[in-house]
């Protein structure tokens, strides 16, 4: 099983480290060109499409979901440019932009491919139940991965571990802010313990696209996801047992 170097264990305990306490209300918050428009956005899709606002966004953490930075633990929403997360593989890492975004304003019926995922407590490290995004990626580790990419571990859309390990999918009841976070280069981070969740280096633009521009961590397809999330489950209730 390998282990972080940034000083976190990875035997589902907490961090080694000791952590302040969350802060909140600190205004530095940092707001993205085109989200200055008053206009709401009211529904998020994956294909990039949404019904009406300002922009698609299907990345990112809930604002008040705390993530490990040099300053201890502290709510996402609480982070400026400039501020250094703790990564998984990289040490600290200061961030490079932000984007704020309140996504499910005014929405009625939102298409099931779209509902949020709820992770309970304990169910990858994390000390706190969290709602994640479908597409927000998850570092997993698993003996399968090895078998199939020679890495035990792998990204996987949040949307893929709906039915293991108590992981659900939940329409959203009300409108969330959602915090998405950039870095020079792509970054893995701690959410709520152990949790690990992707962040890419920065905003994908039409020549990323088009130049088929390589990140450090690859998410898997949902099928592909899917399958190696099922044999995560089994190997931990296996360990378990």
């Amino acid at each position: 099983m390998r282990i972080a170097a940034s000083g976190f264990n990875n035997t589902h305990q907490r961090p080694c480290c000791t952590l302040g306490a969350t802060h909140h209300g600190d205004g530095k918050y940092v707001w993205m060109e085109h989200q200055k428009s008053t206009r709401p956005m009211r529904m998020m899709e994956t294909t990039g499409a949404y019904d009406g606002g300002s922009a698609p966004v299907s990345h990112g953490l809930l604002a008040t979901t705390r993530i490990a930075t040099a300053m201890g633990w502290r709510a996402i929403n609480a982070i400026a440019i400039g501020d250094e997360v703790l990564t998984f593989d990289n040490g600290t890492q200061r961030v490079t932009d932000i984007q704020r975004t309140t996504l499910w304003v005014n929405a009625t019926h939102v298409p099931e491919h779209m509902w949020n995922v709820h992770i309970p407590a304990g169910a990858l490290g994390n000390f706190e139940p969290l709602t994640m995004l479908p597409d927000q990626g998850v570092l997993i580790e698993s003996d399968a991965a090895v078998d199939q990419y020679g890495d035990p571990f792998a990204v996987v859309p949040a949307a893929s571990l709906s039915g293991v390990l108590g992981i659900t999918r939940q329409p959203p009841h009300k409108s969330i802010e959602v915090v998405t976070l950039f870095f020079a280069n792509d970054q893995v981070i701690y959410a709520e313990g152990i949790l690990l969740t992707h962040f890419a280096a920065r905003h994908v633009t039409l020549n990323d696209m088009l130049n088929q521009t390589h990140s450090a961590y690859d998410v898997l397809s949902m099928s592909d996801a899917a399958f190696l999330a099922e044999c995560m489950a089994i190997e931990k209730q296996g360990i378990a047992a």
